[in-house]
């Protein structure tokens, strides 16, 4: 039987059991998933690669630890935003006059605006990249619109930017967010509200 005829919870627990191609599956399944997480949250493609990297050679060391093969995806997400955070504390600190946001707490903050998956926050690049296909003449202005959000989302403070990445790109419930961050979820709910206004604030010259 192949692995695309199983559950994804048995090709996991294979993968726990040391089934090389199962975990080879998850790779391929999520890498990409991961690879957009660490972008956006870095906007550095060498950075967001060597996390990918780096998550799925810890969730090979430590798939055995996973109690709950259908917790997977969550549990592998935490693992990858935990790295982007380690990432953004090692930065130097950014310039006193950052763009102010309310929030409390979590490390401070493309070249490339392809971005994914469905929520509010998907739709509305998606929005973007349409009117471009639908006339080439807006294409500039669209590809500078793209960019113009790219910029705005690094100046959110990684708690919050992780949340919203999670919630309206990645379509995590709010459940699940505050799994992977490790936050109550009326926190998780708090900050996604302030990225979205922010964003939607930030946003408002190119409407």
């Amino acid at each position: 039987m192949s692995l695309d005829d199983l559950d994804e919870a048995t090709i996991v627990a294979r993968a726990q059991d040391g089934d090389l191609d199962a975990f080879e599956w998850l790779v391929s399944a999520y890498q990409g998933g991961v690879f957009r997480l660490a972008f956006r949250m870095l906007g550095d493609h060498a950075e967001a690669e060597d996390v990918v990297q780096e998550t799925f050679i810890a969730a090979w060391r430590n798939l055995p630890t996973l109690t709950a093969p259908q917790a997977f995806i969550p549990w592998l997400y935490r693992s990858a935003t935990n790295k982007c955070f380690d990432v953004l504390r090692g930065r130097q600190r950014r310039p006193v006059d950052a763009v102010p946001f309310d929030d409390d707490g979590g490390p401070d903050g493309p070249d490339s605006p392809h971005w994914g998956e469905g929520g509010p926050g998907s739709r509305m690049l998606t929005a973007l990249g349409s009117r471009a296909v639908q006339d080439p003449a807006l294409r500039h202005e669209t590809e500078a619109q793209m960019q113009a959000l790219a910029d705005l989302l690094q100046t959110v403070p990684a708690g919050p930017r992780a949340c919203w990445l999670l919630r309206d790109v990645h379509e995590f419930s709010y459940a699940e967010i505050a799994v992977i961050v490790q936050l109550p979820e009326s926190t998780v709910r708090g900050r996604i509200a302030r990225a979205r206004r922010f964003l939607a604030e930030g946003m408002q010259p190119w409407r």
